[in-house]
């Protein structure tokens, strides 16, 4: 027999806990799968400064642990486990089931989608063994920690160029290395770039490896062209390739844009199912931010409250 809930949350970022404490606390009764990475991305960041609420900073594990805790103090039913198949009703009032790890199924009247997205990065050894030692796939969450520093910058399109600049008002120097002979950012942004002396841009140039034992001393790159090897001495490293939201489960079901990221319509978190809404990263590729998927994730709890307050 399926277990039948009234609101089911898929995630357990910043977006899923708040949501569950707001489900919670308005008797929602939440039951949440935490995917394979419980606390999402923020716990592959060793300190976070820029969330209200803690003066001396917190480190991101500690602070999805205190979201998690405050969500089970009012009531919600954390579990760990993977979501591996949903089958969303297109009636209102209609029943979603789920599937989590191939065998446990839930019935649930709501659904709340807090999947994130993961940072695309490199994947070499060194990079990987570095992260949260100086290499961060966000400049808006890390830069500050590089205050005066000389940092690099990886990528070519928008992202990097934004990346770039915010950090080049923050540290002395900022390198980008672009894999062509040109950047994919717009007109404007590569403007901007231009335009800020403490940034350098190496054309046909690649990360070899990124250089320091437990902490980043600096890049060894490579010229895709002439092959020769350049060491450069930084303490920061920030990829900007891109992040995957975390949607394959719901690809042909609900709506989404070119690069998987769910659609959700106006303000709202409602996507184009009844009783289905998205919160946090899995909806928005704009700003990235532990503090705004939190309150997407509040807005999701009021949208299902006030979704299932209309059917009775």
């Amino acid at each position: 027999m399926a277990e039948k809930i009234k609101c089911f949350i898929i995630g357990s970022g910043p977006a899923g806990y708040t949501a569950a404490i707001y489900a919670a606390r308005a008797d929602m009764k939440p039951v949440m799968y935490t995917g394979m990475q419980m606390g999402g991305q923020l716990t592959t960041t060793t300190e976070v400064d820029n969330f209200p609420g803690y003066p001396n900073g917190t480190d991101g594990t500690a602070m999805m642990e205190d979201l998690k805790n405050q969500a089970e103090r009012f009531g919600t039913d954390v579990r760990f486990g993977m979501v591996t198949k949903v089958e969303l009703s297109e009636k209102e009032g209609g029943i979603h089931k789920i599937t989590v790890d191939e065998s446990t199924e839930i019935e649930a009247q709501t659904v709340i989608i807090s999947t994130g997205a993961t940072a695309k990065y490199l994947g070499l050894e060194s990079e990987q063994r570095l992260i949260g030692g100086g290499v961060s796939a966000c400049a808006t969450c890390d830069g500050f920690f590089y205050k005066g520093q000389d940092v690099v910058v990886v990528g070519a399109g928008d992202t990097a160029a934004e990346e770039a600049t915010y950090l080049a008002n923050i540290c002395s120097k900022v390198t980008i290395l672009v894999r062509k002979d040109y950047m994919r950012a717009s007109k404007a942004m590569q403007h901007r770039v231009n335009k800020t002396e403490n940034i350098t841009v190496m054309y046909n140039t690649e990360i070899d490896e990124v250089l320091g034992e437990n902490v980043v001393e600096g890049v060894r790159a490579v010229n895709n062209q002439t092959g020769e090897k350049t060491e450069i001495p930084v303490t920061g490293v920030f990829i900007a390739i891109g992040h995957k939201p975390n949607s394959d489960l719901f690809k042909g079901v609900l709506d989404m844009d070119e690069t998987g990221y769910l659609i959700t319509k106006g303000k709202s978190t409602k996507t184009n199912l009844p009783g289905v809404f998205a919160a946090g990263d899995i909806q928005d590729k704009e700003y990235r931010q532990a503090v705004t998927a939190a309150g997407t994730g509040c807005m999701a709890a009021l949208d299902a409250e006030r979704y299932l307050g209309a059917l009775e």
